[in-house]
């Protein structure tokens, strides 16, 4: 998804859901309001939104329009979706029984990045790293990194692990070392989502790196909390984002 903040773009990119989504998992419906001209962007991977993601089964697309919707709830902020390719044959994608990728969902190229003012990566994990069409969409950036185009960028991450042990935290801190060597600037929670940071009565995803979810079987959906806290992941990121941008140069 990408937010535009005035003359200012900032992009969101998301993947498809988590490989452990089931096939009967509902689809999000499209939101047609979604804008090709915003300028913050989320990620994903799979297949992307302008806020950048990739989502197999459709974890990571929930989590990333929550994001999105949070960063428009910003004061002249625009967030787009974008989705990243996906690698897999449509072979191996029916065997897999996965859903058709968002209809409402422009793939994005990597000198799109450009065009933002921040970014938010989200994606799946696969034994505790970023799920291989989020990582081919960062090996082919190596035009912007040898330019170090997208340094000072601020940028964040959420992810769907499939159990405890899918890596809620390995994932996080395996992804940092891409924004690392592009020179981005890392925007962490931190604990300042407050009291949901602390919920011990149900199953949460999501720390202080970034918003998560669990999707076990497949057949788990994001809680309300966790949604609550993709929302306030887009808003943070984008006022963050906001901050930056309108931050006057030194003569």
């Amino acid at each position: 998804m990408r937010w535009r903040m005035s003359s200012h773009r900032v992009c969101c990119y998301l993947t498809r859901n988590s490989f452990f989504e089931h096939p009967t998992s509902p689809t999000p419906k499209p939101n047609p309001s979604l804008s090709v001209s915003s300028i913050f962007c989320v990620v994903t991977s799979a297949w992307f939104h302008s806020r950048r993601y990739y989502s197999l089964h459709g974890h990571v697309e929930i989590m990333a329009r929550e994001v999105q919707r949070g960063a428009n709830a910003v004061q002249g902020v625009e967030a787009t979706l974008w989705q990243v390719p996906e690698t897999l044959s449509n072979t191996i994608l029916q065997k897999m029984r996965a859903p058709s990728k968002a209809n409402d969902v422009a793939e994005i190229r990597p000198d799109q990045l450009l065009e933002a003012d921040g970014l938010i990566f989200g994606f799946p994990s696969r034994f505790g790293v970023m799920a291989a069409q989020f990582k081919a969409f960062f090996d082919a950036t190596d035009e912007l990194w040898a330019s170090q185009a997208l340094a000072g960028k601020p940028a964040g991450i959420f992810w769907s692990t499939g159990f405890h042990g899918g890596g809620q935290e390995l994932t996080a801190l395996t992804a940092i070392t891409q924004l690392a060597h592009h020179g981005m600037i890392y925007v962490p929670l931190g604990y300042t989502f407050g009291s949901g940071m602390f919920e011990m009565n149900e199953v949460k995803g999501g720390s202080s790196y970034g918003a998560g979810t669990y999707a076990g079987d497949g057949s788990r959906q994001p809680t309300e909390l966790e949604l609550q806290q993709a929302f306030y992941q887009g808003k943070y990121t984008a006022e963050i984002t906001k901050k930056l941008s309108n931050r006057p140069l030194p003569a």
